[in-house]
């Protein structure tokens, strides 16, 4: 399983463990990513990986469809961008 939030494509970070002594061992810096239910207008139920950082995000926008259309693509990841792609149609044809 990738550590990776669906959402914001938050990632697995490297560095360094520096003692007293300034000896330095490589680490691993892990993302706070969940397994979610999301609630989408347009879709129902959304099984999506989020971070923390991207759940108080997207109770801050008002919601899943919201905080996908306000935000732009260059800032999604790929499976954001499916979603986003997803409630656009869903939307359309609706108003349809």
């Amino acid at each position: 399983m990738a550590r990776r939030c669906d959402v914001t494509g938050k990632d697995v970070l490297t560095g360094n463990n520096v003692s007293h002594a300034h000896n330095r061992t490589r680490r691993r810096y892990l993302p706070n990513v969940h397994k979610m239910t999301l609630f989408s207008d347009a879709l129902g139920k959304v099984k999506l990986k989020v971070s923390a950082s991207a759940l108080r995000s997207i109770g801050h926008k008002g919601g899943l469809d919201a905080y996908l259309m306000a935000t732009s693509d260059t800032k999604l990841a790929p499976e954001a961008l499916k979603i986003k792609n997803r409630i656009k149609k869903a939307q359309a044809k609706k108003a349809a």
